[in-house]
């Protein structure tokens, strides 16, 4: 009886690994790396440019409130005007 489930689990596996190389095997795995490699450089580089670019936009921002807040200063109330 354990002679016929050693056949069985032999027949099994090398069932498996007829299998896994049809599917692609390490070659594929391989490929896939590549890929996702490849993937996640373009993905470092998009956010590197949307970083700069946001970082462009909050500058201007900041400079024109900061314009803003030059040219609308506190008007200096006189002595009059304090009193009334």
């Amino acid at each position: 009886m354990a002679e016929l489930a050693l056949i069985i689990s032999i027949i099994a596996l090398y069932l498996a690994f007829m299998a896994y190389q049809k599917v692609g095997g390490l070659g594929d795995q391989k490929k896939q790396s590549e890929a996702l490699s490849h993937i996640g450089d373009a993905l470092i580089k998009a956010t590197n440019s949307l970083r700069e670019k946001t970082a462009d936009a909050l500058d201007k921002l900041e400079t024109s409130l900061r314009t803003k807040e030059t040219r609308t200063t506190p008007r200096k109330e006189t002595k009059g005007e304090e009193e009334g």
